[in-house]
C-alpha cells in the first residue's frame, strides 16, 4: 500500500544563508566569478539530512572507506519504492550498483546496443544525454516533446518504425521525470511507451534519478512497474533528492525479461561507486523520509514564489510549474533576447542559468533555473534577471 509522506517536523532544508553557501567549493559555487549568483547546475542549496551526515561520519570514524559491497543500497531502494510509490516489483536480485546514473546509462547502452546504433531521446532533454551517447559511439535521434512538454507519440512511433526498418539495435533513453521540463509521465503514457517499444523491437533504458523529487499531490510511476515494460532497464539514485552528487552511487534495475542483460554487466563497474556514497544513499532512503518531505514542501513554496516573482518583474516569461524535479523551464522567447538568453542574463544580470539550446531541439529561447535554494536567493535571481531590462 502506498504510504503518504509523514508529518514529522524537520528543519526546512532550503534556508541556508547565502554567505555560508559561498563558502562551498563545488562546481555550482566555483565555476563563475564571485559576483555571479549561481542558479544553474543541479546542486541544491540545502543542509544535508541528519541521518546521512551521521552515517557518513560514523563510517569515517570507523575508517570504513574501502570498496562497496553487498545489497544494502538496493534493499533500501526497494523499501522506499514500496512505501513511496506503491511498487513492490523492485527485485534486489535484478539490480547492480553503478558509479552514478549517467555512467550507469552508458553501461546499460553497452549491454543492449552496439556502435552506430540509434538512441532516441525526447528533446529538449538533459544535456549529458547527447554528450555521453555520442562519446559511446551511438547516434542520438531526437523525438521532440509536444508544445506542452508531453511525449509526442505520433513522432515517437514514426521514429521507432524508421529505426526498425534501418536495422540495428535501437534504444529509447527515457527521462522520467523529465529534465528540464519537470514533466511527470503518467502510467498510461508509460504503458504506451512500453507497447510501442515492444512492437518495434526498441529497448528502453529509463533515467529515473529525479523520481523521489515529486510533489506530495502527484504520483511518480516507475517505468518497470507498467505492463509491457518487462524488458526495460532503469537507473535510480538518491543523488538528486538528497543532494549527494559528490557521494557517487546509483542502482541499475532490470525488468524480469532483462535480468540476463544486467547479469552481463562487468563486475568492475560496481567498483566505481563510492563506498561512502553507497552508505549515504542507503541512509537517505531508509531514514531520510522526513527530511525529504520538508524539502518537497519547500520546493512547492519556491514554485509559487518563482511564479509570483516572474509575474511581478518579468511577466513576459512563460513558466508553468511542474510537479517533479527542482528545475524550472522558463520560456524567454517573448523577451527576444537571443536563441540563448542564459548568456544575456549571465553577462548583463550576473546570474547563471542553464542554456536552453544545450538541451537540444526545442531549447532555443529557454533557460533552466534551479529553484532549490532559499527564498532570498531565488528572489534575488529574478531581480537580477529583470535588471537586464533597466
Amino acid at each position: 500500500m502506498e504510504i503518504l509522506p509523514s508529518e514529522t517536523a524537520v528543519a526546512p532544508p532550503l534556508q541556508v544563508p547565502l554567505g555560508r553557501l559561498r563558502r562551498r567549493t563545488s562546481m555550482k559555487w566555483r565555476t563563475y566569478p564571485a559576483d555571479v549568483l549561481p542558479l544553474w547546475v543541479a546542486e541544491m542549496d540545502v543542509d544535508l539530512a541528519e541521518p546521512v551526515v551521521r552515517a557518513v561520519s560514523d563510517a569515517l570514524a570507523l575508517g570504513d572507506t574501502g570498496y562497496p559491497a553487498g545489497t544494502a543500497y538496493a534493499e533500501a531502494l526497494a523499501e522506499f519504492a514500496a512505501k513511496r510509490w506503491g511498487w513492490e516489483g523492485l527485485a534486489v536480485e535484478r539490480t547492480a550498483v553503478v558509479p552514478d546514473v549517467m555512467l550507469g546509462v552508458v553501461e546499460m547502452l553497452r549491454l543492449v546496443s552496439g556502435p552506430g546504433d540509434a538512441v532516441v531521446v525526447n528533446s529538449p532533454v538533459y544535456t549529458p544525454f547527447y554528450q555521453f551517447v555520442g562519446n559511446l559511439g551511438r547516434v542520438v535521434v531526437e523525438a521532440p516533446l509536444t508544445q506542452d512538454g508531453r511525449i509526442g507519440f505520433g513522432v515517437l512511433e514514426e521514429t521507432f518504425a524508421r529505426l526498425r526498418a534501418a536495422g540495428g539495435r535501437p534504444v529509447y533513453l527515457l527521462c522520467s521525470p523529465h529534465n528540464p521540463t519537470g514533466t511527470l509521465h503518467t502510467a498510461a503514457e508509460l504503458a504506451q511507451v512500453a507497447a510501442l517499444a515492444r512492437a518495434y523491437g526498441v529497448r528502453v533504458v529509463a533515467d529515473e534519478i529525479h523520481a523521489p523529487v515529486v510533489s506530495a499531490g502527484s504520483r511518480f510511476v516507475p517505468y518497470l512497474s507498467v505492463a509491457g515494460a518487462e524488458g526495460g532497464l532503469s537507473l535510480m539514485s538518491a543523488s538528486k533528492a538528497w543532494n549527494l552528487a559528490g557521494l557517487k552511487a546509483a542502482v541499475a534495475v532490470a525488468g524480469p525479461e532483462a535480468g540476463a542483460d544486467l547479469a552481463r554487466l562487468p563486475e568492475e563497474v560496481g567498483h566505481g561507486a563510492s563506498h561512502l556514497g553507497v552508505i549515504a544513499h542507503t541512509a537517505a532512503l531508509r531514514d531520510g523520509g522526513d527530511w525529504l518531505d520538508a524539502l518537497l514542501t519547500g520546493l512547492d513554496a519556491n514554485r509559487r514564489l518563482l511564479s509570483e516573482s516572474l509575474a511581478a518583474h518579468l511577466p513576459s516569461i512563460r513558466y508553468t510549474p511542474a510537479p517533479a524535479t527542482y528545475l524550472a523551464w522558463l520560456d524567454c522567447r517573448p523577451l527576444e533576447l537571443s536563441a540563448d538568453p542564459a548568456s544575456v542574463f549571465l553577462d548583463r544580470g550576473r546570474v547563471a542559468l542553464n542554456s536552453g539550446p544545450s538541451f537540444g531541439t526545442g531549447g532555443e529561447g529557454f533557460v533552466r533555473l534551479n529553484l532549490a535554494t532559499s527564498a532570498e536567493v531565488l528572489e534575488e535571481g529574478v531581480r537580477r534577471m529583470a535588471g537586464v531590462f533597466g
